[in-house]
């Protein structure tokens, strides 16, 4: 598809919201139909379970693996020019902002992305954790948290300027990135089948996954046609939250990819909600769950802006082109996460739903 006529007649920062535009409509359907959420995932697994919310986070995943991988191979997209891969990367930032991510995401109840998808379906929680965890994104990325982000990102960095690439890394063969996948996806379909996961389901879960590599290849276009620079980037919430905050505050607004995905997936995970009829508010039980979620997304915004990303920044995003912090974080996030739902269910039984 030639994108050039496109761009010439938007102008590049209006073509570049557009695709992000796309991948959040994109995301924000699929994610809302599947109820993809990692943080229900771990919930899940803290008790002994690979249940349906583990299948279709695992298929989420291995979705955006496979996808990525197959446009990297027909050459729609090149990892190691991506903003993730060219840029020093932090090991210490992953361990420890990927365990506070963690932490954060069960306390308030779900991972940024699902709090977005959320509070399109007015979910009034979801509204104040979002926008607690955009704050302090924002204070992470430009205010008084930077200088702590940066002194602990700094502890323990990627040689040579950038990221590392796993697959390189372990001199695995071309094509093993694809292999992981389809492996994964194999998994993912078992315990779908096991758990009688509907279909529909899983094709949206499947659909959370492609949004990703579509993210990939559509910015990759753009950056080979854009007169203005492009950053080669994919769905991702904590930077992406902080910037859309600059972009309703700034005097004079600039539009970007990031501007277009927020917006898109607001909009499509509405129209999802809308058109299945389960749109309703929905508050806190409790001023205890208020908390929780004030906190919680305090700890997601700081854990996200150290980590490089969150749940699905890192955990799915930079998963799919294997860099290795960003596996690193995933697995941090795992690790806080459980744990936090293991001592939560252990100290106050049945008060995480999934």
């Amino acid at each position: 598809m030639d994108i050039i006529p496109i761009v010439e007649w938007l102008g590049d920062a209006q073509a570049s919201a557009l695709a992000g535009l796309i991948v959040g409509i994109v995301f924000g359907i699929a994610a809302q139909r599947s109820q993809f959420c990692l943080r229900a995932a771990t919930v899940e697994f803290a008790t002994g379970r690979l249940g349906n919310r583990m299948s279709i986070w695992l298929l989420t995943f291995s979705t955006a693996v496979v996808w990525t991988q197959l446009a990297q191979y027909m050459g729609l997209f090149d990892s190691s020019t991506s903003r993730m891969m060219a840029v020093t990367g932090s090991f210490s930032g992953a361990i420890l902002g990927g365990l506070i991510f963690g932490v954060g995401m069960v306390l308030a109840r779900g991972c940024s992305g699902r709090l977005l998808v959320l509070a399109a379906t007015g979910n009034l929680r979801s509204v104040i954790s979002g926008l607690v965890f955009a704050v302090v994104a924002l204070m992470a990325l430009q205010g008084w948290l930077a200088p702590i982000r940066r002194k602990l990102a700094s502890l323990w960095i990627t040689p040579n300027g950038q990221n590392i690439d796993l697959l390189n890394l372990l001199h695995l063969p071309n094509g093993s990135g694809m292999g992981i996948g389809l492996i994964t996806a194999a998994l993912a379909l078992y315990l779908a089948y096991k758990n009688r996961v509907g279909m529909q389901v899983l094709f949206m879960a499947s659909g959370v996954g492609f949004a990703v590599a579509l993210g990939w290849v559509l910015t990759t276009a753009l950056a080979a046609v854009s007169f203005d620079p492009v950053q080669i980037e994919s769905a991702s919430f904590t930077g992406p939250s902080a910037r859309t905050l600059i972009f309703l505050t700034s005097p004079n607004p600039v539009l970007d990819f990031d501007i277009g995905l927020i917006s898109g997936v607001f909009i499509g995970a509405f129209m999802a909600a809308f058109i299945a009829k389960e749109l309703r508010f929905q508050g806190f039980e409790s001023t205890d769950n208020l908390k929780r979620a004030i906190v919680g997304g305090a700890l997601m915004g700081m854990g996200g802006m150290l980590a490089g990303g969150c749940a699905i920044g890192a955990g799915v995003t930079g998963g799919s082109i294997f860099a290795a912090t960003a596996w690193l974080a995933l697995f941090c996030m795992w690790v806080g996460a459980v744990a936090t739902s293991y001592f939560i269910n252990q100290k106050y039984p049945a008060t995480l739903p999934a």
